[in-house]
């Protein structure tokens, strides 16, 4: 029964959402309750769910990105995946090695040159001969060893037993000493004349995979290890020394590069050098190296490159590098989310079982705790209609309730498991959201309730997945400069926060009547110790203004986000749900969101009935539900109300729509 419990009442507020959504007259399509969320898939629990034998098909919501990792592979060419971490990447470069066509491994051998000892000589076999051939070296030199030292033994043995004969013991014993010397000078070491295994591929059955993410150069290209002694016949021979980057490990498979970016420039040109030239040879990395003049002939390293990043990643790469993956390969930009139907929910299912497989080590969860899984990919996607695809953080949240369900002994995950796991397996940025609030609370920097002129609750996320409450200062002065009165803005403000502050004169301009340049608006965006970023804040910036320039206090006990328009239309802006959650544990009692953003709103079951939540579609409407003073606010209603019925082009739409208006 308590499983039924918390699955159905995270949709109380689905439900809450629907009923104002019709009120207001909006057409959004909001989840049922009663839909079948598991997309008529029909299991007890994910052991019943198949789960694909190939990486390729385990892969979730990047239908474009498996279509051109599958064309890829067949004719071998490089990918760059480009993406918010946690989509796939790393996987999507797996499974391709799985598809490559099996062609024949090679093992790859390095052998004295004794022309020019500082030239190892290169040799390519198939593979699995490359040991064979070593060990039949080995034990050739073994061999030839075992044999003087018999004919060394025997000598010295007749050596001493003639210097006793005549008495001279002492001189019998520094000559077998000297012959010993000579013969270690004169003579190589047999041992020395092995070649050695450079890469191996004996008994792999699929294309090798090779990560080789935060590789340094000689990781990468290859090295020649330091040898101390260099000299005295005791120095390690050139071609022991030699060591495989990682791109000479992935001959014939691919090599994997996560963060591009962070490579040095002159390791992304050596690259592009060993993809264009299908081999490399291998040298000393640093000039201070005993192995700086050392130098391979070249190393085969015919392979395919999957690299990937953020969207930064694209700007710290070698021009030359990222025209080559344009021009001999694809660009792939991996989805963060999926559409919200029955098909995908049913892969969420198998995101599930798949997990459990992988991991090995929790039990399977039954319906209710899936059905906890797919509410939370709707929540983490801030998207009406969507699921969220970093499915990384979904499968830490389904090893942290397998963890728990485990330490109760539980036989299966349950859905208080999941709900358990919520709050145990908060990010870092959660956590210091949540102490940001309760400092805040203790120390007063935001207001609950009462009211105050040019104060507002503002709303921001950290983190991408943490709400906290931004409180928002406004103050108006006379303009100290004789031109034109200035927007002042303080709180480590980034770009598009900048110039969110500034479209505020044009705002006022529009919507009052009055005249901002003679006076300066001053901003203040408090404990914004990180900084802020966005214009989510544009709605309160403005609120924050009206109120200081018309003196009319703002409710204390309401927050609201949204992006404001010039015209006065607030727009739908990102992370509404974690924005209403901290409004919550704050205290208060009243948000104010875009309507646009509505059907996004699906918040955690203990926050159900503490908060309204009020959707708004222009200023008007936010300054009617924040505004406070009778007389005052009415009063300010009515001047922008007649400015706008005196200015046709003003007029603000009931909702935000993406479709032009039409022209008469």
């Amino acid at each position: 029964m308590r499983k039924e419990n918390a699955s159905s009442a995270g949709y109380r507020v689905i439900n809450s959402c629907r009923e104002q959504l019709k009120q207001n007259g909006s057409t959004e399509q909001v989840p049922s309750q009663d839909e079948d969320i598991f997309g008529g898939l029909d299991f007890e629990t994910t052991k019943d769910v198949e789960v694909p034998k190939l990486l390729i098909d385990q892969v979730i919501g990047q239908d474009r990105g498996v279509e051109i990792i599958k064309k890829a592979a067949v004719q071998r060419r490089h990918v760059m995946l480009i993406g918010t971490p946690g989509t796939g990447k790393s996987m999507l470069a797996r499974a391709m090695s799985e598809l490559l066509p099996k062609e024949e491994m090679q093992d790859v051998l390095v052998y004295p040159n004794p022309e020019d000892p500082n030239t190892p000589l290169v040799r390519v076999v198939p593979a699995g001969k490359g040991k064979e051939i070593v060990d039949a070296h080995k034990l050739e030199a073994r061999k030839r060893t075992q044999a003087k030292n018999t004919v060394f033994m025997m000598a010295a043995f007749a050596i001493i037993l003639v210097s006793f004969i005549t008495g001279e013991w002492l001189m019998g014993i520094i000559a077998v000493l000297l012959m010993f010397i000579l013969l270690r000078q004169m003579m190589p070491r047999d041992e020395l004349l092995v070649p050695k295994l450079l890469v191996s591929h004996s008994g792999e059955v699929s294309a090798p995979f090779v990560d080789a993410t935060g590789a340094h150069a000689g990781a990468l290209l290859g090295d020649v290890r330091h040898d101390p002694f260099q000299s005295g016949g005791l120095e390690t021979p050139p071609h022991e020394r030699v060591e495989a980057g990682a791109i000479h490990k992935a001959h014939k498979g691919v090599l994997f590069i996560d963060e591009i970016n962070t490579l040095r420039l002159e390791s992304q040109q050596n690259l592009l050098t060993a993809m264009q030239e299908k081999k490399f040879p291998i040298t000393g990395q640093s000039e201070r190296s005993s192995g700086a003049l050392v130098k391979t002939e070249p190393v085969p390293c015919d392979f395919v490159m999957v690299c990937a990043g953020n969207l930064d990643a694209i700007q710290g790469m070698h021009p030359a590098l990222r025209s080559r993956i344009k021009g001999y390969g694809y660009e792939v930009y991996m989805q963060d989310t999926m559409e919200d139907t029955p098909e995908n929910r049913r892969k969420l299912v198998r995101f599930v079982a798949q997990e459990v497989v992988k991991d090995q080590k929790i039990p399977h969860f039954d319906r209710g705790a899936v059905r906890e899984i797919i509410r939370e990919a709707r929540r983490r996607a801030g998207r009406k209609g969507h699921l969220t695809l970093k499915l990384r953080d979904l499968g830490g949240l389904i090893r942290t309730a397998g963890d728990i369900a485990i330490a109760e002994g539980a036989p299966l995950v349950e859905a208080r498991h999941v709900i358990d796991a919520k709050t145990m397996a908060r990010s870092v940025e959660q956590q210091i959201a949540d102490r940001y609030i309760e400092q805040k609370r203790d120390y007063e920097v935001f207001i609950r309730e009462g009211c105050a002129v040019g104060r507002v609750n503002g709303l921001a996320v950290v983190g991408g997945d943490s709400g906290i409450v931004l409180p928002i200062m406004a103050e108006v002065t006379p303009a100290q400069s004789k031109e034109e009165g200035r927007v002042i803005a303080t709180g480590r403000l980034q770009d598009i926060a900048k110039e969110a502050v500034q479209n505020v004169s044009a705002i006022i301009k529009n919507l009052t009547g009055q005249d901002p340049s003679s006076m300066d608006i001053h901003i203040q965006f408090i404990g914004t110790y990180e900084g802020v970023e966005g214009d989510s804040a544009s709605v309160s910036i403005a609120t924050a203004v009206m109120s200081a320039v018309n003196q009319v206090p703002v409710d204390q006990s309401v927050a609201m986000t949204g992006s404001l328009s010039v015209r006065g239309d607030v727009l739908p802006v990102g992370g509404v749900t974690y924005k209403i959650e901290a409004a919550a544990k704050a205290g208060l009692k009243k948000v104010l969101i875009p309507k646009s953003n509505m059907g996004d709103v699906l918040i955690e079951d203990a926050y159900v009935g503490k908060i309204d939540i009020v959707p708004v579609s222009n200023i008007v409407e936010v300054l009617e539900q924040s505004l406070v003073g009778g007389e005052q606010k009415e009063g300010l209603l009515k001047a922008i109300r007649s400015l706008i019925a005196k200015r046709p082009s003003l007029q603000l739409p009931d909702a935000f729509s993406s479709k032009a208006n039409k022209c008469p």
